[in-house]
C-alpha cells in the first residue's frame, strides 16, 4: 500500500533533523526571497502555526534563515535565506527534481490516485513550479 506523502521532498541533514517542513520552507523562501510569518504560512497551508515557528527557530539557529524584527506596532517580521543557506539550493532542487521523477514512476506503477483518492503529485508540482 502507498502512503500519501510517497515522492515527497524529505531531506535529512547533517544536523540530523527531518526537513520536510524545513525543505518547504526553503524552497519558499528561495523562490520567493523575504516573506512575513504569515505569507509563509499561507504558502504552506498544512503546517500549524506552532510547527512553522518551531521550524523556522532551527533554521534560524543553523545559520540558514534570517530573522528580522521591525519595532514597530503591530510587529513586523520578516525571514530570509542566509547567504549560507542559498549552500541549499542546489541540493533543494535535485531532490525536488529526483521527488518529480520517483512521483511519475509511482503513477506509471499505481495510477493516478493514491487509496484515498489523492494526488500525490500536487506538492511537487507546486514545488516545482517554484524553481
Amino acid at each position: 500500500m502507498r502512503k500519501k506523502n510517497d515522492g515527497v521532498l524529505q531531506i535529512r541533514n547533517s544536523a540530523g533533523y527531518p526537513g520536510k517542513w524545513k525543505s518547504l520552507i526553503l524552497l519558499r523562501l528561495l523562490s520567493n526571497g523575504t516573506m512575513r510569518f504569515s505569507e509563509l504560512q499561507k504558502a504552506i497551508p498544512d503546517i500549524s502555526k506552532k510547527m512553522l515557528t518551531q521550524q523556522l527557530k532551527e533554521l534560524e539557529y543553523h545559520d540558514i534563515v534570517h530573522r528580522e524584527v521591525y519595532p514597530q506596532i503591530p510587529p513586523k517580521v520578516e525571514y530570509s535565506i542566509t547567504e549560507y543557506g542559498q549552500l541549499t539550493k542546489p541540493v533543494l532542487q535535485t531532490m525536488s527534481n529526483w521527488g518529480a521523477g520517483h512521483t511519475k514512476h509511482m503513477e506509471k506503477l499505481y495510477g493516478e490516485e493514491d487509496e484515498k483518492g489523492a494526488n500525490p503529485s500536487s506538492e511537487l508540482r507546486k514545488i516545482n513550479s517554484l524553481g
